[in-house]
């Protein structure tokens, strides 16, 4: 199994980035489906992105589309989230999941294995 360590969370104003890391141990994260989800408070943990194990494509939710980048670095053995032009909505505890399957999914009770969380608050 794989253990997950996340990394990079902070406080920033609106219209500033961050870049989330997602450190793993134990597997390579090349041998996973990696995604981001967030939790606000008061509400349900949502999708953020998803970068498949299969042939390394991307899928985001609508609200980050064109402002967050997943990626991976196997020699670092990492997945990061790239998170320009940041926006109060974004404020959440953000978490790293990996699924032992070929392919992307949205759904957080189809990943495995979790992170504890990174901190995002973005002010206005």
């Amino acid at each position: 199994q794989v253990q997950l360590v996340e990394s990079g969370g902070g406080s920033v104003q609106a219209g500033g980035s961050l870049r989330l890391s997602c450190a793993a141990s134990g597997r390579t994260v090349s041998s996973y489906t990696m995604a981001w989800f967030r939790q606000a408070p008061g509400k349900e943990r949502e999708f953020v992105a998803a970068l498949s194990r299969s042939d390394g494509t991307t899928d985001y939710t609508d609200s980050v589309k064109g402002r967050f980048t997943i990626s991976r670095d196997n020699a670092k053995n990492t997945v990061y989230l790239q998170m320009n032009s940041l926006k109060p909505d974004d404020t959440a505890v953000y978490y790293c999941a990996a699924r032992f399957n070929y392919y992307k999914s949205r759904r957080a009770s189809e990943y495995n294995y979790w992170g504890q969380g990174t901190q995002v608050t973005v002010s206005s």
